[in-house]
C-alpha cells in the first residue's frame, strides 16, 4: 500500500471538534508511552507526523489526521490518535478529563470503523485488559497490537508472547499482532487487517 497523503488535522479537546462527515475513522488506543505515534508513523511512513514523546501523557486530546492511499478499499480515512490511559505526568483532574473525551469519540457508531488497541510486548499494566472489557463493553472489537516487539531477545519472544496472549485472554481470532515501528515487522499484516474492517 502507498501512502499518498498523510497530514494533521486538529486536536479535539471537546466532542464539539469531532469529524461528522461520513470519511470512515480508525483510532488509537493505549496505555501512555506505549509507542503510539511512533507506530503510526511507522504505519503511515512519515517522520515526525505524530509527536513522539519520552513523557508520559504527551497526547492530551484526540488528534486526527487525514490520510489518503492508493489502495481502492482503503482510498481515504481519518486516523485518531487518543490520549494515553494509565500513568501520565499530569494531574489526576487532567487524566480525569480524557476518559470521558475517548468515551465519546469512540462511542459514535459505525464511522468508527476499528480500534487499535496497543499493549507493550514487554510489560503488560493492569489496564491492558481493562480497557479490552471496556471497549468491547461499548461495542467495540479491537484489533490489539503488541508494539516494540524488536526490544525482545530471540529466545525470550515465544514466552512473552504466550504470557502476553494468556494474561488478556486472547485467542483463536482475537489473537493480537505483532509490531515493531523500528523493523517495520507487522505493517502489511495490520494494514491487511484495517483494510478488512474499513473498505471504503
Amino acid at each position: 500500500m502507498k501512502i499518498l497523503k498523510a497530514e494533521f488535522i486538529r486536536s479535539c479537546a471537546s466532542q464539539e471538534q469531532f469529524p461528522t462527515g461520513t470519511t470512515p475513522e480508525i483510532a488509537f488506543v493505549g496505555r501512555s508511552n506505549v509507542g503510539k505515534s511512533s507506530l503510526i508513523n511507522s504505519l503511515l511512513q512519515r517522520k515526525g507526523l505524530a509527536k513522539v514523546s519520552r513523557t508520559p501523557g504527551k497526547t492530551r486530546t484526540v488528534n486526527l489526521f487525514a490520510v489518503a492511499t492508493d489502495d481502492p478499499l482503503l482510498s481515504s480515512f481519518v486516523l485518531a490518535d487518543l490520549p494515553g490511559y494509565g500513568y501520565a505526568k499530569v494531574s489526576k483532574a487532567e487524566r480525569a478529563q480524557w476518559a470521558p473525551l475517548i468515551e465519546a469519540y469512540l462511542s459514535r457508531g459505525e464511522q468508527v470503523c476499528a480500534v487499535v488497541l496497543l499493549v507493550e510486548s514487554r510489560v503488560l499494566s493492569p489496564h491492558d485488559s481493562q480497557t479490552i472489557d471496556w471497549l468491547r463493553s461499548i461495542g467495540c472489537d479491537p484489533l490489539v497490537v503488541a508494539t516494540k516487539v524488536d526490544k525482545l531477545k530471540h529466545s525470550e519472544r515465544v514466552s512473552a508472547l504466550r504470557r502476553l496472549q494468556e494474561e488478556l485472554g486472547l485467542t483463536g481470532s482475537q489473537a493480537f499482532m505483532v509490531y515493531s515501528s523500528v523493523t517495520g515487522e507487522g505493517r502489511e499484516r495490520l494494514w491487511n487487517d484495517l483494510r478488512e474492517r474499513c473498505r471504503t
